[in-house]
């Protein structure tokens, strides 16, 4: 399969439309708005709003007030008001749907579509700025190619329509909200668009690796929590009557020294990291009142528990020894999760020939963390095959940076290879044999 002069130039401008207009997690108003409107020109099905997510388990959500900030601007922007309005407060995120109407697999694919909190570098020296795509909305930059992720998706879908002759089944893809933290994917989970998923592969755009260079099943990413945690003391005159006041500022300082003090686990990489500290209100008052934002890690999923245990553990006594009061709040979480071994083979063939691949490995993958591992592990435990798949491109600056940005020339790899994916599955999973299904 190649692709049409008219979509490669339409993917870069769908990735730089995202990109100068780049929303965070739970506000992608108008990114969603736009996926939408393409999907359904295009013939998908569409489901969005509250009935992609399951409410209670969505996490890290921002307050009702900054999502009628967002939602204005998003409509102010281009956004569709309706299509906005029917996200309500934050279920952003979009399901396209392909059915093909002729027996085969559910096939799904995941591509994120938030941006990070970042400040974009305004120099001529980087090329979105000089271009004149740099993000218009303040705080808001596409520093991890979620923008490219989602022009990916778009192609994808533009290309399996045209080939939907060839195809069997059924095909998915996701377009999720809030990665950044991770955040998004667990309430799509819980609302069971995974249940019946056959085969599913996420995607990311990789900074740190030679162009063309592919990896077929990142088994890299850590597990991790995302923990706010609040301390409340009492305040005082720190002149006139200190003794009166609770510190909480010291409870919450008390308590960073320690977090960074636990103990490293002999079982494997392990990781805590206090990210933000905020506390008191003037320079002669007790502060009654004071906040972290902190992350745990682990090479598995048992180690950062271990890790979080500890953390909770050290919140806690902090509190106990300024006697004052604590809470901790989960914004986030992943647990680790590994390719589909059976999977990697097929995935490599897909790769193999496409213009622009160099060369292709199996495993490997960042240090960070993912929430498309809740998605995998939901498919393997319906007896699906599920992959990580990463992209390397040719770019001098690192994921989550003001300088990052995308080599454009490595979306048509993903839109290609993944429509080869998406065409080729029936036949792939008649092989497979039925022992992989548990329905």
């Amino acid at each position: 399969m190649t692709l049409t002069s008219e979509l490669t130039t339409q993917l870069t401008a769908w990735r730089r439309d995202f990109h100068r207009f780049a929303e965070t997690g739970w506000t992608e108003f108008r990114t969603t708005s736009a996926i939408i409107t393409v999907l359904r020109d295009l013939g998908w099905d569409t489901v969005y709003g509250p009935e992609l997510h399951d409410p209670d388990a969505r996490l890290g959500v921002p307050s009702a007030e900054v999502l009628a900030v967002e939602r204005e601007r998003a409509v102010a922007q281009g956004a569709d008001p309706e299509l906005v309005a029917a996200m309500g407060d934050g279920f952003t995120g979009v399901l396209g749907v392909l059915e093909t109407g002729r027996p085969g697999p559910v096939v799904c694919f995941r591509f994120d579509i938030d941006s990070n909190d970042l400040i974009e570098l305004a120099d001529d020296s980087h090329r979105p700025f000089a271009e004149g795509f740099a993000s218009v909305n303040d705080g808001a930059m596409h520093g991890c190619g979620h923008d490219g992720h989602a022009a990916i998706g778009l192609g994808l879908a533009t290309s399996l329509t045209r080939a939907q002759d060839e195809l069997t089944g059924t095909v998915k893809i996701i377009f999720q909200p809030a990665e950044e933290g991770v955040r998004g994917a667990h309430s799509i989970v819980a609302a069971g668009w995974f249940d019946d998923v056959d085969l599913f592969v996420a995607t990311h755009l990789k900074s740190d690796d030679e162009k063309g260079n592919v990896l077929t099943g990142s088994d890299g990413y850590l597990a991790s929590t995302k923990l706010d945690a609040t301390f409340s003391g009492v305040g005082a005159h720190a002149g006139g009557d200190p003794e009166r006041g609770k510190n909480a500022l010291l409870a919450a300082a008390s308590a960073t020294l320690n977090l960074h003090a636990i103990p490293r686990h002999s079982a494997g990489a392990s990781r805590i990291n206090v990210g933000t500290f905020h506390a008191g209100e003037g320079r002669n008052v007790v502060p009654r009142a004071a906040s972290l934002r902190l992350e745990t890690r682990g090479e598995t999923s048992s180690i950062n528990s271990y890790v979080e245990d500890r953390a909770r553990d050290v919140i806690a006594g902090a509190a106990r020894m300024y006697d004052i009061d604590a809470s901790v709040t989960v914004v986030g979480k992943a647990d680790q999760e590994s390719p589909s071994p059976k999977l990697l083979p097929y995935i490599r063939t897909c790769f193999e020939g496409v213009d622009g691949v160099a060369e292709i490995h199996d495993s490997g993958g960042l240090g960070g963390s993912e929430d498309a591992t809740a998605m995998m592990k939901r498919v393997k435990e319906r007896g699906g095959l599920a992959t990580y798949v990463q992209i390397g491109m040719d770019t001098s600056w690192g994921h989550h940076t003001e300088r990052f940005d995308v080599d454009e020339d490595m979306l048509a790899v993903g839109v290609v290879a993944e429509a080869k994916i998406a065409l080729g599955a029936g036949a792939f999973l008649a092989g497979e044999g039925d022992e992989n299904r548990v329905r």
